[in-house]
């Protein structure tokens, strides 16, 4: 039986209020790299970040990556998602590149439209403007992905300069990491995105809510959307296998600090909630929160969790790196129970 790889997913949250543990965007990415060295040492398999602008949460993934790659040796290192609004392709090539050879070949891209952010069309601050026919900037952040897409391929990207290179011809983005391209995924909020992202030839990546809801429970809505992934990847005739991931929040109660933390909350969001997001009704998942021994029977049944290959556990990261690593090993434990459990009719 293949295992489910188990990542943390972090937001990066600082706050100089009390209570917090990480005050400052400083010490938001040295505990990010503390965090990584602790879950690789706990067997946890993935280190991924998500990226916000104009927010006290991490916005610059490739230099905290890059420094995770260099004080770890198998962990996989990634983002749950870029914003592609926001990003200058060729620049972003450049970075992943240099990131992955740093790595060791370890980097897996979430790359995704992203989600409502702090600033109204932020992007537009970095000098990105969509049409007008393209109010949230969908297009245009899928027409930067399949930019930074064929850069990374090693498609030419400029003209040379015959003074410089003694030839006319073409020039690629350097350096160029083989095998990068089989890493990028694309975060998927319905089941019609989810079959582009096939088409695309990308890996699939489910959070924790849907930009959709047909009524049936989350996991079962979010199960759906990966079988017609891998329907629609299986049409499209491409030869590697795909990678699937879903995000979930799962705090085992293992302590006294888990408990008062999260001992209360476990009733309020043991249960899908449905509400507007974006101008249309979502479905966002329950949280797990209890006794290992409840939350292996939990996860076990449900069905989305089964159907992926990997699951990026979303991390309170301002309780700080002892906690978390604490958490992320009791999760590690709880998923080999859940991997080894049968699957429920």
């Amino acid at each position: 039986m293949d295992m489910t790889k188990i990542g943390f997913l972090s937001f990066g949250h600082w706050r100089d209020v009390p209570g917090s543990r990480v005050r400052s965007g400083r010490e938001a990415l040295l505990q990010g790299i503390d965090l990584a060295v602790a879950a690789e040492e706990a067997g946890v398999d993935g280190a991924y970040f998500r990226v916000h602008h104009f927010a006290q949460q991490q916005a610059a993934p490739f230099p905290l990556l890059s420094a995770i790659a260099a004080k770890t040796s198998r962990i996989e290192i990634g983002t749950g998602v870029i914003d592609m609004r926001y990003e200058n392709p060729l620049y972003m090539a450049e970075e992943a590149a240099a990131t992955d050879f740093i790595s060791g070949g370890r980097l897996q891209l979430g790359v995704s439209r992203g989600s409502p952010e702090t600033a109204q069309a932020g992007y537009q601050s970095f000098g990105y403007v969509p049409e007008a026919s393209d109010p949230n900037g969908a297009d245009l952040a899928r027409a930067h992905t399949s930019v930074f897409r064929r850069a990374i391929a090693g498609e030419p990207m400029a003209n040379a300069n015959p003074q410089m290179t003694g030839a006319e011809g073409s020039l690629p983005i350097l350096p160029l990491s083989d095998g990068l391209g089989d890493r990028i995924w694309w975060g998927a909020g319905t089941r019609a995105t989810a079959e582009w992202t096939a088409e695309q030839g990308m890996n699939l990546m489910s959070s924790t809510l849907l930009t959709e809801d047909t009524g049936v429970p989350f996991d079962q809505l979010q199960a759906e959307q990966i079988e017609r992934f891998r329907r629609v990847w299986a049409e499209s005739g491409w030869e590697r296998t795909p990678r699937v991931s879903v995000s979930r929040s799962i705090i085992p109660i293992i302590d006294d600090e888990s408990q008062h933390y999260f001992g209360i909350r476990a009733q309020a969001e043991g249960s899908d909630q449905v509400g507007y997001l974006d101008g249309g009704l979502a479905r966002f998942g329950r949280s797990y929160i209890g006794s290992p021994e409840d939350l292996v029977a939990e996860l076990a049944a449900d069905a989305a969790v089964r159907a992926a290959d990997t699951v990026l556990v979303t991390v309170p990261n301002q309780l700080g790196v002892d906690f978390n690593a604490r958490q992320l090993a009791a999760v590690a434990a709880v998923m080999r129970e859940v991997d080894a459990a049968p699957v429920p009719a």
